[in-house]
């Protein structure tokens, strides 16, 4: 069985997604060995500043650290034999070193990555967050009409349900005053809309509010 053993250097964690700003870099290297152990790869990950003990147990990584200090790091190993140090691999370099068919390119590069971040602050209203990842678009050369498209899709993922509530509103507020009064007549909702918005009421439990509350 290949037995993957990967030693990153001293950081909060290894998921790429922690601290000011996304690092795409590790987010890439971590979706690439989570696709290694869907093959059925062991893989284990070592952070210097959690782990100490295993760089100290295993005597190729504290060779490496003596002569190189943290720059030899991240260092990985496929049963117990160096293959790399100082960057994290490409996909294709680890299906090779697994025997494995390289897979198909990824399509998630940098320049995605921001465009996804762009939207995302849009979705969350991120003043900050949209002039931070608008510069690191526009470094890695990513047209001002894919930002655009970016920020549209946001917008209309984000105003769908603003619609959809207004719409609701109104269908309650413009409808006949007919239908209104015979809804009030037999205490029920012409729609027949549940007695509350976070899922089903529990029958035990007495309504605080009439007909039923919201959260």
């Amino acid at each position: 069985m290949v037995h993957f053993q990967v030693f990153d250097p001293a950081m909060c964690c290894s998921t790429g997604i922690c601290g000011p700003s996304v690092d795409p870099q590790l987010v890439r290297f971590a979706a690439d060995l989570d696709w290694l152990t869907s093959q059925g790869v062991t893989v284990e990950r070592f952070n210097l500043s959690q782990q100490p003990g295993a760089f100290a147990a295993d005597a190729a990584v504290k060779s490496a650290l003596e002569a190189q200090g943290e720059e030899a790091l991240p260092l990985l190993m496929v049963n117990s034999e160096v293959k790399s140090s100082g960057r994290y691999p490409s996909r294709d370099e680890l299906a090779g070193w697994a025997g494995l068919d390289a897979p198909p390119p990824s399509i998630y590069t940098e320049a995605v990555n921001e465009l996804v971040a762009i939207g995302a602050a849009i979705a969350s209203n991120c003043e900050p967050c949209f002039r931070f990842h608008f510069d690191k678009a526009r470094k890695l050369g990513v047209s001002s009409e894919d930002m655009m498209a970016a920020v549209t899709m946001a917008k209309n993922v984000k105003d769908t349900p603003a619609r959809a509530v207004l719409q609701l509103a109104e269908k309650y507020l413009l409808r006949g005053t007919q239908e209104v009064d015979a809804s009030a007549a037999t205490g029920e909702s012409a729609d027949a809309e549940p007695t509350t918005c976070c899922g089903p009421s529990d029958p035990a439990e007495p309504a605080t509010t009439k007909g039923g509350s919201c959260c």
